[in-house]
This record gives C-alpha cells, structure tokens and sequence, in this order.
C-alpha cells in the first residue's frame, strides 16, 4: 500500500473519533482495550503458562453485552483462546463473539466475517492479512486497522445484540466477504436467501468443564447482509471445496460462506451483523430492532454513550495519565460479563436443557463466580444495584429451572468448574446490603438446599448439580484426603474447599438470621468455624488433613499439594476472610498472624495473578497494621498492572483482576462479601467521586496524595474524625464526604 492512501485510510479511521473525543472530559477516552491482550511479563507471571496471558480481547460493544465485536486473529473456538493475540500481527477477520473475557474457558456459537480483494481464499490463515498496531485503534465503541495486504480499513462496531461493520477498500473491482462459523465440532449450518443475498446461519454450543464435549442444547445464531446486494454467493466446505446450492449443514466438515461485490471505485460496504442464542428468525428481529439503518457512526454513537454512562459511576480527578489509564481500562474490563443471554422480545434459550423461554426481564448468563464474587459482584452492588438484582433474579432463575443453585454456570449449563458454592457469595451479599428486586425466601430456598440436602441423584450429580463432596464436609468438618472428590473438574483440593466452604456457610448463616430462620443460623455458625479443622494451630497453615485427623506429611507450605486449588498452602492460609479475628487467635495471637503475613510478603509468595489471594494485603488491617495494607496496595499497583497490552499479570478471569484494581485505586476492598464493609487500603487519586443510586454521591478525597505520599495520617467523614480501618457498606451509600490526610511515613499507631 502506498503511504498516501495508508494516510488517507488513517484520515478516514479517526474521522469518527476525532468527532466524538473532541471532549477532554469523555472517559472512554481513558479506556485502552488492549490491555491484557498480550504477554505479561510481571515477576509473577512469569512461569505459570494460563496465567501469563491476560486473556482479554479488544471488544467493542456495550456494557454486559449479548455479543462482543472483535478482531479475530486465532480462528477457533478452543478452550484457554481467546479471538485475539495483540502478538499475532495478522487478522483473519471480524468476529460476533461470546468469548468470556480475560478466562481460561471457550468461545462459543461465533461468526467471523473477512472482507479481502480479487481473489477468494477460505482458510484462515492464508486469507488473514498483516496490520499494524501503530494504525490500529481499539475502543470501547469502535476498533479498526488497515488490513495491510488487501488495501482494506475494516472497522467495527455495534450494540448488545447487533453489530456493524465498514470495510473501505482503495480500489475498484471485484471483492470479497468470507463468513465462517467457528465449529470446531464442524457442526455449523449456512443458509443464503438469493433474492437479498442474506446469509444466516447456526454454530451449536457444545460445553466444557463437567458434561465436557456434549451439546449444550443451543446455538448462536445469526443473520448477515450487506448495503451493497451481491453479485454473487455460494458456500463451502473444508479446504473452500464449492458446496451446491444455498443451503447446507454440516457433519463432520468445515462450511462457510461467501460473497462477491463488485465496486465501480474505490468505495465503502458495510455489513450488518444481527445475533441470537434462540433462532435466527430472533437474530434477524434483534437486528432490526438494534440497528435498523446503515449509519455506522450512529451507532458507535451509541456504543460509546452506553460505555460513558456505566464508567461515569465513578470519577477520578487528578492523578497521571496512566493511572486514569489503568483505572478505566479496569473498569471496562469489569462491565463485560456475566452477558445478556434474551433476545429483544425476551426469548432466550433456558437452562439445562429446558428449552427456548421468555422473560419479561432481561436474562443474564455465564458467571465465573469462583473468581467475581470476590470484588467484581460486590463492584456491581455498589455502583449498579439494580443490575445486580436483575442478575441475581436470572441466576435464582436457573437454579429452579435445574433444581438446584448453580456454582458456576456458563454457556445455559450447570459446570461445577473450580470449587466452593459462591452462588451463596453472590446473593448473600447482596441480601445483607439491603438490595431489593428479588425474593429473599426464594432465594434463601435455592442457597439452603445447596448447602444442606446431598445430591443422592448420581447422574445429575455428575453432572454439576449440588455441592461437590458435602457428605465428607459434613461428616468430619472438613474434606478428607481420602475423598478424592471425582465428579468435578478440578478434582481433590480438599482443603480449599473446605475452608471456601465455611466462607459460603458464614454467608448464608447471616441471611438465615436476617430472615429469621434460627436454628439454619445456628447450624451454619458453627459450621462456618470448620476452617479450623484444616488449619493446623502448631505450624500455622492450611494443610491436607486424613480421616483419622492427622495432618499429611510430608509437608512444606511453599510447595503445590493436590489439596490446595491453583496455589500453595501459605496462599490458602489466609481464607478466612469472615473470621479473621479468629485466625489470630488460631495461630496463637496477633503477633504470629502478622510475622506469617510479613514473611509471605517479604519472601514474595504473594501471587496476584490468582484470585484466592487478591484479599491478603487488605489483611493487615484487621490486625491494626493498616500501614502495611497501604503501602502493599501501592507495591501491587506498580508491579501487576500497566496501560499497555502487557498490563495484566494474569488472567482476567472475567473481570476479577480489574475489579480489584477499581476497587483498590479507589481506596477499599470488600475482603468478605457478605458482610457490608470495606477494608481501607490507599487511593490512587486525589478526589474521586463514586455516583451512587438516587444522586447521591460519595467522594474520597486524598490530600498531599503523591508517589510517596501514599499513607493515611488521619481522617475525617463528613467533616467528624474517623479513626477505624473499615468503611461500612452504609456509610457510602449515605453519601458524603471521606477526606484522608496522606503523608511519607506511616502511622503505625
């Protein structure tokens, strides 16, 4: 391509945004969507191979969206890949994705669309064309690149359901749309309507994790049309072997799509993309009803005023650009998931195999819970609680529908992926915060039975239903090595499960003495204390334990254990996060609590690019060293997270990592949902204001706030001295006014 019409690409690629971020104050502006796209190469990633990668592709959209629009530069659909590498260096297309951002899982039922020149070529690699991260642009509402080996500026963008994409080509001839259905399973069907050149289509969802390689009873769906009515179409089939006729579902073999437009000169096709997990009829409807014209900057328009409203919810002044940077990148990665599973018209595609429904409300699904309970679900209940209600209400959905509480639903199936039940976690927390929209008793129902009635039903069992290995938990108070926990994904971990156990009883113990149900309350109390039969008062730390009650050995708290879940016995020490008062006291008082906690941070066993530890550094202000929380804060800050593609130590899992950056660069942590509190940390701004639900706002305000600056002094709450390390739930919602005075040294007083 020649440098005049690479700048005439690049002239047309920033027409629109020169437009729409023309005002300094737009926060999408501060939103770099390639962050976490590439390799981290942070000191603790480095040697984990799932964990290296942030797992996040570029994706445009709107907030908790059906379907994401993405660059595709890995064509499939396999576990732990994502659609895009920032690495690849080459695009094979544009892709209508349900890839569950920043995770180790799958995408499913997607549709990619390549435009290219003169010759037509169906394999994703020979077809993909080189570009150039120096011209591309990723935003929350548009990204675009120059396809450098086809002349093309391909540009997306689109809503929940319905995407747009723009393809300018710099010559006049004869070019091409490829459209492939990612099957892996080579299970898709295409259909072309010759009289509009419409091409729809089907990929089957198959799951993962429990039920592994069956059917999930649905499809992806979609429609694809074009402003410019084809010359020419067929389909094909594996290596782009013609199939005859217009219709075709595969068995076996890989099938597209293709069509032939032919321009006069050089000049723009647009190509509309409508989604559906119901039918394509559905696809077509929420089409319409999403993007009814052509006008691509319309709804990148739209897109970006959907993604202003969510990051509006919290303003941050001041600070560096790279903070800002960090801060709302985090905070977009956070808005992706759990994803809108209903059509327009409230159809959606029911759960375990129920069948098409409909809703009147909008229907939610794929919560990766063993990672978002912790600081993503409790984010939500604090700047959006009718969205967190709305999510709960089609979680509890699905619990009847399936009979019982999922754990980690995904893809409208039961998973029973990683452990705990943190189904509890979510609704639990949101009940004891007060938030409205869902019935308690009803939900209490699901939480109750999961946590006390044994799944006898093998084949359900097997299949995801109920709490994994609660006859051992409930037999010796704790999980046995002995039970080696099969029917799950992540089998063993005994001793993870045992001590996320007690934190999912505490949790529902607190609903059941908020509802009134006592003597559940009384049960679950003391079994939320079953940590301690895994945490071995003489060394300190979790440890595997046998059915006769000796501890296994050897032992070395440092090194992995087929009873700890993705991490080490020093990391599973401290998840407790309901009874930390308790802990000391189980270790033998506040003093060996905090020299355990100094040389786990000293001898850098701290892991951030994991979940079971992201509360740890918040520790230390429940044993009166708050100090030490502030200035770890700042240390994790610097090191795990950058604005660059690069910025993410680990896998997003669904928006976990960024949540705990949100909620740190603001200044708390909810280290124990389900009870309404936050654990002081340090800001990272100056002032930031968290808009909250009837115009009330509460505001941080962080004076003399600087690199060094970072620890508390003193405090004031709307104007009165605060002294305490914990900030509740109520007091933010009340609105007003925190103001910490910072300083170099630490108050250790």
């Amino acid at each position: 391509m020649t440098s005049d019409r690479l700048f005439s690409f690049l002239a047309a690629a920033l027409a629109f945004c020169a437009v729409s971020c023309s005002q300094k104050t737009s926060l999408t502006s501060f939103v770099n969507p390639l962050v976490g796209t590439d390799a981290s190469w942070t000191v603790n990633a480095i040697g984990d191979l799932s964990a290296d990668h942030g797992q996040i592709a570029p994706f445009v959209g709107v907030p908790h969206g059906m379907t994401s629009w993405v660059p595709q530069t890995e064509a499939t659909e396999r576990k732990c890949i994502p659609p895009y590498y920032y690495a690849t260096g080459r695009i094979q297309g544009f892709r209508a994705s349900h890839w569950m951002n920043g995770s180790c899982t799958q995408d499913y039922g997607s549709v990619t669309v390549m435009p290219m020149n003169d010759v037509l070529s169906t394999d994703p690699k020979d077809r993909s064309s080189a570009f150039s991260h120096e011209t591309e642009d990723s935003r929350p509402y548009l990204y675009s690149a120059v396809l450098e080996d086809y002349g093309i500026l391909g540009e997306i963008t689109g809503l929940s359901r319905a995407g747009i994409m723009r393809f300018t080509f710099d010559k006049a001839g004869d070019h091409y749309l490829v459209i492939e259905p990612n099957s892996d399973e080579r299970q898709a069907s295409l259909r072309i309507d010759p009289s509009t050149g419409e091409v729809s289509g089907s990929n089957p969802v198959h799951r993962i994790y429990q039920g592994n390689g069956k059917p999930a009873g649905f499809s992806g769906h979609f429609v694809i049309r074009t402003n410019v009515k084809p010359l020419d179409f067929g389909l094909w089939e594996n290596d782009g072997e013609p199939l005859e006729g217009l219709e075709c579902k595969a068995s076996g073999n890989k099938v597209g799509a293709w069509v032939r437009i032919h321009l006069d000169k050089p000049g723009t096709v647009l190509v509309k993309v409508g989604t559906s997990f119901t039918s394509t009829d559905n696809a077509r409807k929420n089409l319409e009803a999403e993007i009814p014209g052509w006008n691509f900057d319309k709804v990148a328009g739209l897109s970006e005023k959907a993604w202003e409203k969510t990051l509006g919810c919290i303003v941050a002044e001041g600070g560096s650009a790279d903070k800002r940077e960090m801060f709302y990148s985090a905070l977009y990665d956070a808005m992706i998931l759990p994803r809108t599973y209903s059509d327009v018209d409230g159809s959606w595609p029911g759960f375990d195999y129920s069948g098409t429904r409909h809703s009147d409300n909008v229907q939610y699904g794929d919560f990766s819970l063993w990672d978002t309970f912790r600081a993503l679900h409790p984010l939500l209940t604090l700047i959006d609680p009718d969205l967190s209600s709305r999510m709960i209400g089609s979680f509890l959905e699905m619990g009847e529908i399936g009979g019982w509480l999922p754990i980690f639903p995904c893809w409208g199936s039961y998973t029973s992926e990683m452990i705990g039940d943190h189904g509890i976690s979510l609704i639990g927390d949101a009940i004891m915060k007060g938030i409205e929209g869902f019935d308690y008793e009803r939900a209490y129902a699901l939480m109750r039975k999961n946590a006390f009635e044994i799944n006898r039903d093998y084949p359900s069992y097997k299949d995801g239903k109920g709490r994994r290995a609660l006859e051992s938990y409930l037999r010796y108070g704790y999980i046995p090595i002995e039970d080696p926990v099969r029917e799950a994904f992540h089998q063993r971990e005994q001793t993870s499960r045992t001590l996320e156990y007690a934190y999912d009883d505490f949790v529902l113990a607190q609903v059941a003495g908020k509802l009134g149900h006592d003597a559940d309350r009384d049960s679950l109390i003391r079994r939320a204390s079953f940590w301690k039969n895994v945490i071995d008062p003489d060394t300190g730390y979790a440890r595997g334990r046998h059915e006769d009650g000796s501890f296994d050995e050897p032992f070395d708290p440092n090194s992995k254990a087929p009873y700890i879940c993705e991490g080490t016995p020093y990391h599973y020490t401290w998840s407790v996060p309901h009874d930390v008062t308790g802990l000391m006291e189980h270790m033998g008082g506040k003093d060996r609590f905090t020299d355990l906690l100094d040389t786990f941070f000293a001898e850098k066993k701290y892991w951030h690019g994991n979940e079971p530890g992201h509360h740890i550094p918040y520790m230390y202000a429940y044993a009166g060293q708050a100090w030490k929380t502030q200035r770890l804060v700042h240390e994790i800050i610097g090191r795990e997270y950058k604005p660059r593609p690069d910025g993410l130590s680990g896998n997003d899992d669904c928006g976990q990592m960024s949540a705990w950056l949100v909620f740190s660069m603001i200044g708390f942590y909810p280290v124990c949902p389900g009870k309404p509190e936050y654990a002081l940390g340090s800001p990272s701004f100056p002032k930031l204001t968290i808009n909250l639900p009837g115009g009330k706002t509460f505001t941080i305000e962080a004076e003399g706030l600087s690199d060094e600056n970072i620890y508390i002094q003193d405090a004031t709450l709307n104007g009165k001295p605060y002294d305490k390390s914990i900030l509740s739930h109520s007091d933010i919602l009340a609105g007003g006014r925190l103001v910490l005075t910072m300083g170099q040294e630490p108050v250790k007083n």
